[in-house]
């Protein structure tokens, strides 16, 4: 089975808020693997790119970007941050993507790994 890493909504906005080649990124520090994005994280970057400014054009990009190089899972939870927790808990996925402080402590709670950004732009594992 292949590396699956699921991705918050606060991952997919990183290319415009942060200037951070995302998926460059990820190849670099895991290699290939399978992207997931939950479904309320989709339905989470729609609602922000109706908002407009740089948060609208950046939740924009990623709703773009999820939909386009992600699989979009259905999970029981509608809140985006309970539906990542719910994939890592089912053993769904083998690391999460997230600058959320919060999510990532729930995250390695539930024993998985988790990406997030180091430094300016360059993304590190949080083993739990």
């Amino acid at each position: 089975m292949s590396t699956r890493v699921a991705l918050d909504t606060s991952a997919l906005m990183m290319p415009v808020e942060l200037d951070v080649r995302l998926f460059d990124e990820l190849e670099r520090v895991i290699g290939a693997a399978e992207l997931v994005a939950p479904q309320p994280v989709i339905e989470e970057l729609r609602r922000l790119s109706e908002k407009g400014g740089t948060e609208g054009t950046a939740a924009s990009v990623g709703h773009d970007l999820a939909t386009e190089r992600c699989l979009v899972v259905d999970t029981e939870e509608s809140y985006a941050d309970d539906a990542l927790v719910e994939l890592a808990r089912e053993g769904s996925v083998d690391y999460v993507v997230t600058n959320d402080r919060p999510l990532r402590d729930r995250v390695l709670e539930a024993s998985i790994p988790v990406l997030a950004l180091r430094g300016r732009n360059k993304l590190a594992i949080t083993q739990p």
